[in-house]
């Protein structure tokens, strides 16, 4: 065996392959082995099987169908997330309001990320193409060990040290000035922007709002049509603050929150009379997002200026880091979620390297901080 082959073979990330259908196993297993980085270490036909698998085999990485025999996909996620709470699952679903409303409820229970079933499996190639596309790359970045594996000892604040070159190569200098200038001022408005682990993310952080807020909340989360009107009325159910699916033309109250349909951006403008409205628009993707989250904090900048604060969670890729910059620029401050409570640390780990974040912290403490920074109703 070759130098090479041993360092793919060191590197490669194991997967294990779930899913009653012999047909789609071995679609997903052909799609797979054409990357060097990915390697299939088993499939299981069930989910009974799947969780004996994973003990047995320990793969770096499970795609799960929702739907099967003997134990359904949801099921077999539960026990799974109560050995191994790391393990990095890609849920199999379909794109009807009910494989939606199933894939949701997975996301909320934990798995990493979610992947649209090939609609027409008869037509190969197809099929290749969408598992190309969509799946292959989640595999890559969430069962990277580099990626995935977590240092929990880690300090959780940032100091220049920790920072990357990226940080010294950028504004900072610009941004440390407008910093220091600021005074603290009364908040009038929280943006998120969250992807990959962001149902989960976002069903713990408004768990843990007992009490309304006295600001508006926008949220731009990386889902297709149908998802966040669902996830609304999820996150509407868990504590003090109510969620819609935003309007195009909509006017914002404190209090509430308005997520971004799928496929649109989201914007923010003050009317004449001072109300600050929702515009949705459907201009092409930035950082291949729409929605993106740095349309809405890019816009909510201009709104709200140094009255602004927002928040980058979970996600992949680097959206919001540009949108982080304006609103820095423009006074505003951003909180971000660290490394060892995302379940992919791009979007964060980006607006961090830049040295753009206000303050950096686990999940379970961000709603106690907005609620510190916040004005009292």
């Amino acid at each position: 065996m070759s130098t090479h082959d041993n360092l793919s073979y060191a590197q490669r990330i194991r997967v294990l392959i779930v899913d009653d259908s012999a047909v789609m196993r071995r679609i997903i297993m052909s799609t797979l082995l054409k990357h060097d980085e990915i390697e299939v270490v088993g499939t299981s036909a069930n989910g009974l099987d799947a969780i004996a698998d994973i003990k047995r085999i320990k793969p770096d990485l499970v795609t799960m169908d929702i739907e099967m025999p003997k134990m359904d996909g949801l099921t077999a996620l539960k026990q799974i997330r109560s050995f191994d709470q790391h393990l990095p699952i890609i849920m199999f679903s379909s794109l009807t309001l009910r494989g939606a409303e199933a894939t949701l409820d997975a996301l909320t229970f934990g798995a990493s990320d979610y992947v649209a079933k090939p609609t027409n499996l008869t037509d190969s190639d197809e099929a290749f193409r969408v598992l190309n596309e969509q799946l292959v790359p989640k595999i890559k970045q969430l069962g990277s060990k580099k990626t995935f594996v977590r240092s929990l000892a880690r300090a959780q604040t940032v100091t220049p040290q920790s920072l990357s070159p990226l940080a010294a190569q950028s504004s900072s200098n610009e941004v440390s000035s407008v910093r220091a200038g600021r005074i603290r001022v009364t908040l009038e408005a929280l943006c998120i922007g969250v992807s990959t682990g962001g149902p989960a993310a976002l069903t713990q952080l408004f768990s843990d709002w007992k009490v309304a807020l006295s600001v508006p909340i926008l949220i731009v989360q990386h889902m297709p049509p149908k998802f966040p009107e669902l996830l609304a009325i999820r996150l509407s159910t868990l504590g003090a603050v109510p969620a819609v699916e935003a309007v195009d033309g909509q006017e914002i109250e404190a209090g509430h929150a308005y997520l971004a349909p799928g496929g649109r951006h989201m914007e923010l403008y003050r009317s004449a009379s001072g109300k600050v409205i929702i515009r949705l628009n459907d201009n092409a993707p930035e950082c291949s997002c729409r929605p993106a989250v740095d349309v809405l904090f890019r816009s909510a900048a201009k709104v709200y200026g140094n009255r602004l604060l927002a928040m980058v969670l979970t996600g992949m890729g680097n959206d919001g880091l540009k949108g982080s910059a304006q609103v820095v620029q423009e006074g505003g401050r951003v909180l971000v979620q660290d490394e060892a409570s995302s379940v992919i640390w791009g979007m964060p780990g980006a607006v961090v390297n830049a040295n753009l974040a206000d303050k950096v912290l686990p999940l379970s403490e961000m709603a106690q901080e907005v609620v510190a920074r916040l004005p009292k109703k």
